[in-house]
């Protein structure tokens, strides 16, 4: 089962969050607000925030430029994930990852399910990696986060957390480009 091994030194990640949405503001932002406090509780820094429209290119656009920053180790994203003709977050991220992180979605699902029932399968989130950086792709609700959060990320970017962890592969995520 998944524990916390106090005996380790907790190892500061540092995000960006950005925010998709064709209406909100920094000030309305209430989801990225969301991320943004559970990052800083936790520990970890904030790298970068940002708000884009809910267009693909734009949206692909910077996901690329912060995976290409070195001072950035993961994105989380919120808003874009639903089912309709705007959405278009998932597509972006997709168009990005080198290899994709399928069993977040599932997980994630499952997490979901026991907060909102089978609401939960209008749902597209997903999460990937691209040039040594892990991405993430969240509904656009405060809940979703703090779920998302509270439940995969906390955890999972926590270098101390058993049996394994994200934070403890970064070092492996660019082994094929050492290789060459």
């Amino acid at each position: 089962m998944s524990r916390l091994d106090e005996s380790l030194e907790f190892i500061p990640v540092r995000i960006a969050v950005l925010t998709v949405s064709d209406s909100r503001s920094i000030e309305q932002d209430k989801s990225g607000q969301t991320l943004v406090e559970r990052i800083q509780a936790a520990g970890h820094q904030v790298a970068a925030r940002m708000i884009l429209p809910d267009e693909r290119a734009e949206i692909a656009d910077q996901l690329r430029t912060w995976c290409a920053d070195p001072q950035i180790d993961v994105v989380i994203s919120t808003g874009g994930t639903g089912l309709t003709g705007r959405d278009v977050t998932v597509e972006a991220h997709r168009d990005v990852y080198e290899k994709e992180i399928d069993a977040f979605g599932t997980v994630f699902t499952i997490v979901s399910m026991q907060k909102i029932g089978t609401s939960a399968v209008q749902s597209r989130a997903t999460g990937g990696v691209a040039q040594g950086t892990y991405l993430f792709a969240l509904p656009g609700s405060p809940g979703a986060c703090r779920d998302a959060w509270d439940e995969i990320l906390v955890k999972q970017l926590d270098y101390r957390h058993r049996p394994c962890n994200f934070v403890e592969i970064f070092p492996r995520l660019t082994e094929k480009l050492r290789r060459k």
